[in-house]
């Protein structure tokens, strides 16, 4: 399982680093704009979770603390929890990085905000979403007399 683990991270790491290190690069921008690149974590989810699928549902259906704690005791349920996280991070750091190339925001701002999604999702998705609501606000340069 352990190798199984270390896998899961090769199948994204390549898309963080260049999200993150490359945001500029026209390759960076052509193989991220393919909503795909979290295919291969999902598919590796999808691989892990399909075998375990009586076991799961029944503490997915009616989860509590200690049945979601039991799942994820295991080297295993550890691995599939961490495939789920790879999968969505990775989704998540993907529209971030999207949106923040429509929205002209400077690479120097959301690179570390991009860290953060892979690192602490949920909050680094919550800070993200309020620099995008302030660069929204931005007024847009005029279309008219060009």
């Amino acid at each position: 399982m352990e190798s199984i683990f270390l896998l899961s991270n090769l199948l994204v790491m390549p898309f963080w680093l260049l999200i993150i290190l490359a945001p500029h690069w026209r390759w960076t921008q052509r193989i991220v704009a393919s909503p795909w690149i979290v295919a291969p974590a999902a598919l590796l989810y999808a691989a892990l979770v399909t075998p375990n699928m009586l076991t799961l549902l029944p503490a997915l259906a009616n989860p509590s603390a200690t049945s979601i704690a039991a799942l994820l005791g295991t080297p295993a349920g550890a691995t599939i929890a961490w495939a789920h996280f790879l999968a969505f991070d990775l989704f998540v750091g993907r529209w971030a990085y999207m949106e923040s190339r429509r929205l002209r925001i400077s690479a120097w701002v959301v690179s570390p905000l991009l860290f953060l999604i892979l690192m602490l999702g949920p909050l680094g998705l919550l800070l993200f979403m309020l620099l995008r609501a302030t660069a929204e606000r931005r007024p847009q340069p005029s279309l008219a007399g060009a």
